[in-house]
């Protein structure tokens, strides 16, 4: 039997198909891999392409999928209508590089130059060239063919490359393969990239980087679940910057870090079912803060695992806060877990009862969730003692006694009434773990552990924390938008010496993400003194800046957006590709007259709806962890909507203040990197300070 292969290039040009004509294609693609010698099956061999290996076979009426055929194997390389699909084979060729080994796409050099759009220069800008600035320096000149060969370069591009500056690099890039794109990225941004691993087998395909572009069926089930979700073909297509982390073995805590978009939740799917794989008696948990995110995983993980469908029984997905109350009913009987407002109730009429504790509201929440009930502080001597990290507002001796008198009531009132916080729940259960008790899970691996709890982190160390490969982080100290920082290595999890960063992003933009990076600066550091360094991200594909707009009203703003919504329409992008974000749900309504205006159908979501296709997605910014959006367009963000006014005004010191700012900055930062090529970000003047920020300097 043949080997049968698809390519990325193949799940990308479906996708950008339509409907109908997706699911005549992928009827043929089933034909081809059963019997590619099936008589109605019908081959023309493509005469002017350069790679006699590549055949067309039609699909349906104009359609066209391009394979690279030989006796040995079958590669589904592209689809499209005739004539595109036959431009595409003839502007490629399948190639395995002299130096890497990889197999690789190759553009053909003189196509590549037939297709650009070149403008006879007037007099005017002949003359100012001349007179103009020298020639900008060639970024590659100094760096040898041998280098260049190491990183992945094909032989035919080596001499563009070395002709490329700043101004041409980025149109470089998106003609050559991904490995040798992104050292050339880092590389320009002065970064020292590794050189691409030498292949040791005589296999092209099973090269690493060969692997995230081309993936084996082994079966029809395989074929089928690749063919069903071609956007998520990074779940398929592993880079081998990813795959690194995803096999290591380690010998305590382990975390995963990098900017949006480089693929964190990726290794963190990888990781667990590496883990369920390579163990067959262990149990692994899949976890994460959020139940929304939580079921994003467990469909994710779904069709990573559909091969080998056996691993879903030791697999377990589900939010941490749900986990930890299964756990805790089966050890302790029923929880009544306490609300926000609840607890917020309790501490109130706990202050009133007490005339001496004249505190700001606002402050006394916060020493309650950041200190009290955030430690589980047992005792007076205990909340005297704590160092009260990060909190500005100074407290004598007896302010505090005061302060615990409130928390003690507050407390006893919640038990009275048969509540639990959260904190609690898990403080218990990390305490009832003892050494050589059978526990639930023996690997655990966190996705967006950035918004980690001071006490789930505690139970998770009591957990797996003490095991080899026993807890395995994913996360960005830039998106943490609901947690106060801590240390991490006082509760008995320490990474140090295990946090390595990704820096390839696969999701946004190179536009994008420069644009977006400016929010948070080059580095960010947590209370451990590890640090998270944005410097050498790379991003692999181009596409347009985001447009940044202040307007005069609302009504301009809703117009405004709806023309650059319409402009997108235009080009064929279907409504489940755009995302509209706002700070909160009282901005919906600016949102929803945009996407009226632009007839654009849309459902607003919430912690307990999901997208689904033929509609756009309108939603607030802290709901915006775990999607992605081909356009996104974030609205309504004024000086007195971002940072929200109420939040400024609730804050209780210094540090509440400086922490607001920088959730606030974050939630900006997250929105906006939940798109892929297309972001607008609109506001009614006077904008958001944080916009200064994320404009770039002319």
């Amino acid at each position: 039997m043949i080997g049968f292969r698809i390519a990325d290039t193949f799940t990308d040009s479906l996708a950008r198909l339509t409907g109908d004509e997706q699911r005549a294609v992928k009827t043929t693609a089933f034909d081809l891999q059963l019997d590619p010698s099936k008589p109605g099956l019908s081959f023309h061999k493509l005469d002017k392409a350069r790679d006699k290996s590549f055949w067309s076979v039609r699909a349906s009426g104009d359609l066209r999928i391009i394979v690279h055929r030989t006796a040995q194997s079958l590669l589904l390389c592209y689809v499209d209508h005739h004539d595109k699909a036959y431009d595409w084979a003839e502007r490629r060729k399948l190639m395995t590089h002299p130096t890497t080994g990889a197999a690789q796409w190759v553009e053909i050099r003189e196509r590549v130059e037939e297709v650009v759009v070149r403008r006879p220069p007037t007099a005017a800008a002949k003359a100012s060239e001349a007179s103009e600035l020298p020639a900008k320096p060639r970024l590659f000149a100094a760096h040898a063919d041998v280098m260049l060969l190491a990183y992945g370069v094909p032989t035919d591009w080596l001499a563009a490359v070395r002709m490329a500056d700043e101004d041409t690099v980025l149109d470089l890039v998106t003609h050559l393969p991904a490995e040798a794109a992104e050292a050339l990225l880092e590389l320009a941004t002065g970064g020292v990239p590794k050189p691409a691993r030498v292949a040791t087998d005589v296999d092209p395909f099973a090269h690493p980087d060969a692997q995230r572009r081309f993936r084996t069926m082994a079966d029809a089930e395989a074929l089928m679940q690749a063919l069903a979700f071609p956007w998520d073909r990074w779940i398929t297509f592993l880079h081998p910057q990813q795959r690194e982390w995803v096999a290591r073995d380690y010998s305590g805590p382990a975390r995963v870090a990098g900017t949006a978009g480089t693929g964190k939740t990726i290794v963190a799917l990888h990781r667990a079912a590496h883990l369920a794989q390579s163990q067959p008696d262990a149990r692994v948990l899949l976890t994460t803060f959020s139940k929304t995110l939580a079921t994003a995983l467990r469909l994710r993980l779904r069709r990573l695992i559909a091969p080998q469908p056996r691993l879903a029984e030791r697999l377990e997905v589900e939010a941490l806060d749900e986990v930890g109350v299964r756990l805790y009913e089966s050890r302790f009987g029923p929880i009544q877990l306490a609300t926000d407002s609840m607890i917020h109730d309790a501490l109130a009429a706990a202050a009133a009862a007490i005339p001496a504790a004249k505190f700001n509201p606002a402050f006394v929440l916060t020493e309650w969730a950041d200190l009290v009930d955030g430690w589980q502080l047992p005792s007076w001597e205990a909340y005297r003692d704590v160092k009260r990290l990060g909190r500005k507002v100074r407290l004598n001796e007896p302010q505090r006694l005061l302060l615990w008198e409130v928390f003690v009531s507050a407390r006893e009132a919640l038990a009275k009434s048969g509540m639990k916080t959260h904190a609690a729940m898990f403080s218990e259960l990390a305490s009832s773990q003892r050494v050589g008790d059978r526990r639930p899970f023996d690997h655990i691996v966190v996705d967006e552990s950035q918004d980690l709890s001071i006490a789930q982190l505690k139970f998770l160390a009591a957990m797996a924390g003490d095991k080899p490969n026993g807890l395995f982080f994913a996360g960005d100290l830039g998106q943490r938008i609901f947690r106060t920082p801590f240390s991490w290595k006082s509760v008995g999890v320490d990474i140090r010496g295990r946090s390595r960063s990704l820096t390839v992003n696969y999701r946004t933009s190179h536009q994008i993400r420069m644009q977006a990076d400016r929010l948070l600066g080059n580095q960010t550091a947590d209370v451990d003194g590890n640090v998270d360094d944005r410097r050498g991200t790379v991003s692999v594909f181009n596409g347009p800046a985001p447009a940044i707009v202040a307007f005069d009203s609302e009504d301009a703003e809703i117009r405004g957006v709806a023309t650059w919504l319409q402009a997108r329409i235009a080009d064929g992008m279907p409504p489940h590709e755009f995302g509209l974000f706002v700070r909160s749900a009282a901005e919906f309504a600016r949102a929803q007259a945009a996407a009226n205006a632009a007839q654009l159908p849309f459902r607003i979501l919430d912690d307990t709806v999901e997208s689904k296709t033929g509609e756009a997605s309108i939603c607030a910014m802290h709901l915006a962890k775990g999607l992605e959006f081909r356009a996104v367009a974030v609205m309504a963000c004024d000086d007195d909507i971002l940072p929200l006014q109420s939040r400024i005004e609730s804050a209780a010191d210094d540090s509440d203040l400086e922490e607001v700012y920088n959730t606030e900055r974050h939630l900006l930062y997250v929105a906006c990197t939940r798109a892929r090529d297309y972001l607008m970000v609109s506001s009614v003047m006077p904008g958001s300070e944080f916009l200064e920020d994320l404009t770039p300097p002319p």
